[in-house]
C-alpha cells in the first residue's frame, strides 16, 4: 500500500513518486480548490476556525441560518440542520427517531445510520426491495426505513419507485443517505431529495441525511426534512451537546455556489469523455454521469499501481473481496483520462502496462 506524501487532487506523491490519482470522494476537487480555500480563510477571519459553543447558546451566528436556508431551498425541503459531520448528523437523526418503531435497514446502509451493529445488512438490494412489503406487514406500528440513494461502491443508482408503493396503513419515515449525490446531482447540486419527494405518498415522511465533505468539500453534515422534524432534531441533546460545523466552512459553502457549478460542469465533461474512451469494452459498471466506475477485475489495481492509483480495498470487512473502482474528479485533464484509458486497454489485451513519458 503506497504511503501518500502529497495529494493534489489529480495526482499523488507516494513513496517518492508522482502518480495519477483516480480515487477518493472529492468528486468536484474541492479539497484542493484554491478559491474555496480562500473563502474558508475569509470565513475564518470573520468567525474563527471553530465555534467553541453550543448552537443553543445565547450567542447566535447568522452564517448557520444562511447555510441551512440555502440547503433547504436547493433541495425543496421544509428545513435543514447542519452538524459537524455527516456521521454526527446521521447518529443524531437515528437516535432522535428511535422511539420504539420498527427499523428496517437496507443493504449496506452506512454505520452512521445504525443504532447498533445488528442493523448491518449486507444482503442483495433487489431481494430486499422485493421483500419489503412483507417485512412491513409483519411489523407492528410505525416503521423507519433507512436506505442509501446510491451504491457508491458498485456504481449503482437505486430506483425509488418502490417508495411510492409503501403500505398506507401506518406512518412510515423514509431516511435516505445522500452523501454521495449531495452537491453532485440535481439542479444546483440538490441531490436526490426533490426526486424522491415526488414519488412518496403523504403518509411517508422523507428525511435526507448527508455528509457535506464529499462533492462539496465542506466539513459538516446536514439533515433535510419537514420543519417539524428539524425543529424536533434541534431540541435534541445530540444537537445541543455537539460541536457545530466550523463556521468558516458554512461561510464558504454559502459563497461558493458558482465554484460548485463550474466544477459540476467540468466533471460532467470528464465523465462523458472517459465513457467515450472505454465504450468498446465491458470492463466497468457505471451510470449516467456519476464519476465512479466499478470493476470486478481486481487485478487492474495491481497492473496500474506503479503509475496510477485507483480505489481498491476489501469491503465490508478486512476479509471480504476487494472493491475496485476508477473514480473521476473535476480536476482530471483530458490527457489524464486518455493515459488511463490506454493503460486499461493494455491491461485488457494482456500487455505490460507502462505510462508514456
Amino acid at each position: 500500500m503506497p504511503v501518500v506524501e502529497q495529494l493534489t487532487g489529480r495526482t499523488v506523491v507516494a513513496d517518492g513518486k508522482e502518480r495519477l490519482y483516480f480515487s477518493g470522494t472529492s468528486y468536484l476537487g474541492m479539497n484542493v480548490n484554491r478559491e474555496l480555500a480562500a473563502l474558508i480563510q475569509e470565513g475564518g477571519k470573520r468567525y474563527g476556525t471553530t465555534y467553541s459553543s453550543s448552537r443553543n447558546s445565547n450567542l447566535k451566528l447568522a452564517v448557520y441560518d444562511e447555510a441551512e436556508i440555502l440547503l433547504a431551498a436547493q433541495a425543496g425541503a421544509g428545513a435543514a440542520l447542519t452538524f459537524s459531520s455527516g456521521y454526527l448528523a446521521g447518529q443524531a437523526l437515528i437516535r432522535t427517531l428511535d422511539q420504539g418503531q420498527r427499523f428496517i435497514h437496507a443493504p449496506d446502509a452506512h454505520p452512521a445510520l445504525w443504532r447498533n451493529a445488528s442493523d448491518a445488512n449486507h444482503t442483495d438490494f433487489d431481494s430486499w426491495v422485493n421483500s419489503l412489503q412483507e417485512i412491513i406487514a409483519d411489523a407492528e406500528g410505525e416503521v423507519v426505513i433507512v436506505v442509501n440513494s446510491v451504491d457508491p461502491l458498485k456504481a449503482r443508482k437505486y430506483n425509488f419507485d418502490w417508495a411510492g408503493r409503501l403500505p398506507t396503513d401506518r406512518h412510515i419515515t423514509l431516511v435516505v443517505d445522500d452523501s454521495h449525490l449531495l452537491g453532485l446531482s440535481g439542479e444546483s447540486g440538490a441531490g436526490t431529495f426533490p426526486e424522491i419527494a415526488r414519488q412518496v405518498k403523504q403518509h411517508v415522511e422523507l428525511v435526507v441525511v448527508a455528509s457535506m465533505g464529499k462533492a462539496l468539500g465542506i466539513a459538516g453534515g446536514v439533515v433535510l426534512g419537514t420543519e417539524s422534524r428539524i425543529a424536533s432534531l434541534r431540541k435534541s441533546p445530540y444537537f445541543i451537546a455537539g460541536s457545530p460545523a466550523p463556521p468558516a466552512y458554512m461561510y464558504a459553502f454559502v459563497h461558493a455556489q458558482e465554484l460548485f457549478e463550474q466544477a459540476r460542469m467540468q466533471l460532467k465533461y470528464n465523465v462523458q469523455h472517459f465513457q467515450e474512451l472505454i465504450k468498446h469494452h465491458q470492463l466497468f459498471d457505471y451510470f449516467d454521469t456519476y464519476p465512479v466506475f466499478y470493476t470486478k477485475e481486481h487485478g487492474l489495481y495491481y497492473a496500474l499501481e506503479e503509475e496510477v492509483i485507483i480505489s481498491c480495498f476489501p469491503y465490508p470487512d478486512p476479509e471480504s473481496m476487494p472493491i475496485t473502482r476508477v473514480i473521476i474528479n473535476s480536476l482530471h485533464t483530458s490527457d489524464d483520462l486518455e493515459v488511463l484509458a490506454e493503460m486499461i486497454e493494455k491491461y485488457k489485451v494482456g500487455e505490460k502496462v507502462a505510462r508514456k513519458v
